[in-house]
């Protein structure tokens, strides 16, 4: 049986989980590279990648915060094999990011508790929202917690 509690749960990805967040920025540089293109954040490499068109890519790598480029993610025409590709995308891209020192053991230290990316703007396959969601992003950060501990 499971004796995990609730509160031994993380439920989003605020306050001190921040970090989490494909939105979140190192006080320290801390570049994602997704083909031979340097991004701020996690989500600016994401979004761009759902393009096979470098204008797009391009568009995003400068977009002023996560946000914009999500929101320009959205106005892109997505690459056909999308679908089949982003689970590893995402993976890929949160290796990079938790490679860097600070972020790395912040992510080690949040131990063996669940990670679940809780929110309220409706995303049910990365997170949970209204206890309704496949959390993929969560399951992606356990998993690579896990390697980083016995690695």
């Amino acid at each position: 049986m499971n004796n995990i509690k609730m509160e031994d749960t993380i439920l989003e990805f605020r306050g001190k989980y921040r970090f989490l967040s494909n939105f979140y920025i190192t006080d320290t540089p801390n570049i994602i590279i997704y083909e031979d293109m340097e991004f701020a954040t996690t989500e600016h490499a994401y979004q761009a990648a759902k393009s096979i068109d470098h204008e797009d890519r391009i568009m995003i790598q400068m977009a002023a915060t996560p946000g914009v480029a999500k929101r320009l993610g959205r106005k892109i025409t997505i690459r056909e094999d999308w679908n089949d590709v982003k689970l590893n995308v995402m993976r890929d891209l949160l290796k990079q990011k938790f490679k860097h020192p600070e972020l790395k053991l912040k992510l080690l230290a949040t131990g063996k508790i669940p990670i679940i990316e809780g929110n309220t703007w409706g995303d049910t396959y990365w997170g949970v929202c209204k206890n309704i969601g496949t959390n993929y992003l969560g399951k992606l950060l356990m998993e690579l917690r896990e390697k980083l501990r016995v690695s």
